[in-house]
This record gives C-alpha cells, structure tokens and sequence, in this order.
C-alpha cells in the first residue's frame, strides 16, 4: 500500500477525533468563530515548531519560497475559512440537509480543478471511483424525511455550492503550494505549506474576532487547556492531509479521505449508541466500495 494512502486514511481518523473535541468547546462557551479560531491559533506555532525541529534534524536551511508558493498557500487558507463560514451559514437555511449535501460534491469539483489548474487529470478509473464514493456520500447526507421533507431554496443550494467549490479550491491550492516548495522530502514541503497556510488563516481569524465578535479572543485564550488538544489533533489532522498532498493528486486524496464520514458515524454508533438506518448502511457500503476502488486501482 502507497504511504500517500496510509497519511491520508491516519488525516481522516485524526480530523474524526478534532471534530468530536471541537464539538466541545461550544459547551466550553466558545461561540462558532472562537471553535474555528482555536483550531488555527494552536495549530500555527505547532507546526512552526515541528517544521524548525525537522530543519533542524536534517541538518537543512529553509526552502526558497516563490511568490507562487505564498499565493497558492493564502488561497487556500483563505477559501478553506470562507467555505467554514458558507457552511456554518447553511445551518440558518430551512433546507440546511439539501444544500449540505451540495457541499459533498467537493470530490468532483477538486477532480475538475485539478485537470484545469495543475494539469492533474484523473483516471477514468479514479473518476468512476469518485462517482460511486459521491453517491455514497450523498445517501449518508440524507435526511431522515427524505430529500422531499426538507425542499430547496436559492440560498441554501448557492451555499451548498459555493462551500463545496471552496473546499476543493484549498485543496488545490495546499497542493500546489507543496509542488512550489523545492526540497526533496515531502513531510518537509507538507510542513512549509502547512506553517504558511495556518498562519495565515491565524492571522485573518485574529482580526476577524477582534472586529466582529469582541471577547471573543480572550474566551479563547482563559480557555487554552480546554483549545490545546483541538490545535494538537487539529495540526496532526492537517500535516496528513498536506503530506498526502505533497504526494499524490488532490483528487485521489481527497476521495480517499471521504472514509472520515464512515469514522464519523462508526464514533457515533460506539460513542453516543446511535443507531444506524439502512440509508447509512448502503451509504457506507458504496463510500467503503470507493476506497477499496481508489486504493486498488490507482
């Protein structure tokens, strides 16, 4: 099995686990910005430190950074916060379901930026296996009543596909950031785009927070035992996801990383004793089909 299969597959446990911690910190009495906030503000020096001890190790300099490399890096960062915040608006949509859904063709989106962008097609293969994790995806997205029960309008559907282009936009812009960074080893060039990227995202939360929700910064700060562990896991998750990405296709990962919906409903089935509905087994079934396919054929 490729390494770039076994990261990815640790980045979706990891970002399973952040997630279940996250949900925390709104019991913490930390509002929906502060939650995000925390999983940057931690994450940035972690990685910073992580990147100079590896330097360090090697016995390297730091890489030589183009200005591609830093557009690439803010891209991303930036569309990954707008996609959060397009996604968290959702939830005040009457069809909130619908347009999360929406949200899941990101895959797709990804494959298509990719072949634009990078000059990164997928197989037909790769595209088929995509094609039976999405439909996966979507059966696992849909709601108890049925499509029908929650109908659709404007907002939540231009949400849903705006959240779902930005989402792949990040992850084409994490990737071309690493192909940007020249070094050999790419846990090195994951670790450059990783600090430029969180930092960044660190810098636009600050000033986001101080103007928008005041007290907010300090609620985070009294709280940084509670923060700590999401920023941990959270720059763990995110070193995955952009190691996976110094080695493979944008596509292909982030197909492969759809498995964290199955970690997802597997912690709730042992953790909260949540049942499952026969949907969120043929759901499962199908996203399960896609992993073997992407791992067996590419």
């Amino acid at each position: 099995m490729e390494p770039w299969v076994l990261i990815t597959l640790a980045a979706a446990a990891v970002q399973t686990w952040r997630f279940m911690l996250q949900k925390g910190l709104r019991a913490a009495g930390l509002s929906t910005g502060g939650a995000t906030y925390a999983r940057f503000v931690f994450a940035a020096p972690l990685a910073g430190a992580a990147l100079a001890a590896l330097l360090m190790a090697r016995g390297d300099g730091m890489p030589a950074l183009s200005p591609g490399f830093w557009l690439w890096a803010m891209a991303g960062g930036l569309a990954q916060i707008v996609a959060t915040l397009a996604t968290v608006a959702l939830f005040a949509t009457r069809s909130f379901a619908v347009g999360i859904a929406f949200t899941k063709t990101e895959v797709l989106l990804v494959a298509a930026l990719s072949a634009l962008l990078l000059s990164e097609p997928v197989s037909p293969d790769g595209l088929a296996a995509m094609l039976v994790g999405t439909a996966g995806v979507l059966l696992l997205s849909r709601p108890a009543g049925g499509w029908a029960a929650q109908g659709v309008d404007r907002r939540a559907l231009m949400l849903g596909l705006t959240a779902g282009a930005l989402f792949g936009l990040s992850a084409i812009g994490y990737r071309a950031a690493t192909l940007q960074v020249d070094h050999p080893q790419a846990l090195v060039r994951a670790l450059v785009a990783l600090v430029a990227a969180t930092g960044f995202q660190t810098l636009v939360m600050t000033l986001w927070l101080a103007l928008r929700e005041p007290g907010e910064l300090s609620r985070v700060a009294t709280r940084w035992r509670t923060v700590l562990p999401v920023g941990v896991t959270g720059v763990l998750g995110s070193l995955g996801w952009f190691t996976a990405f110094a080695l493979q296709n944008a596509a292909y990962v982030r197909s492969l990383g759809q498995v964290e919906l199955i970690f997802s409903i597997l912690a709730s089935v042992v953790v909260f004793r949540e049942r499952l509905r026969a949907v969120e087994l043929a759901g499962m079934a199908a996203l399960g089909a896609s992993v073997v396919l992407i791992i067996w054929r590419i």
